[in-house]
């Protein structure tokens, strides 16, 4: 069996959907906001926690920046600051794969804490 690759990486700006597609004729469109509560980074899925550090105010997150990581990665870099943990194709896969799942195990989650996937009306500002 083969490596899985990408044949296809495409960052659909209006929509903020990032589209990926595998030689093995898997074909995934992942929204900005879906990636960003799902970085691999240490800063979301913790150290060594099982649970994931609930990520809220992410709707309207975009990408700026998409760029290989060796032959085996992304590194995508979000508008809201965030740029760590890096996105292997297997991973890639997997969420893409469990899209739906991963998704209602997030909301089910917002709503447990009281949170929302909305920007919280509270800003910071950098002085």
């Amino acid at each position: 069996m083969s490596p899985l690759l990408p044949t296809k990486i495409h960052y659909h700006k209006q929509s903020k959907e990032l589209e990926i597609g595998f030689n093995n004729d898997e074909t995934y469109r992942l929204s900005a906001e879906f990636l960003r509560i799902h970085s691999p980074s240490a800063e979301v899925r913790g150290h060594g926690q099982q649970i994931p550090k609930l990520q809220y105010g992410k709707k309207n997150v975009g990408i700026l920046n998409v760029e290989a990581a060796g032959n085996y990665a992304l590194k995508i870099s979000f508008d809201d600051g965030h740029d760590t943990g890096l996105y292997t194709w297997d991973y890639l896969s997997n969420i893409g794969k469990n899209q739906q799942e991963l998704w209602e195990i997030y909301l089910q989650r917002l709503d447990a804490a009281g949170q929302s996937r909305e920007n919280s009306i509270i800003q910071t500002h950098q002085i």
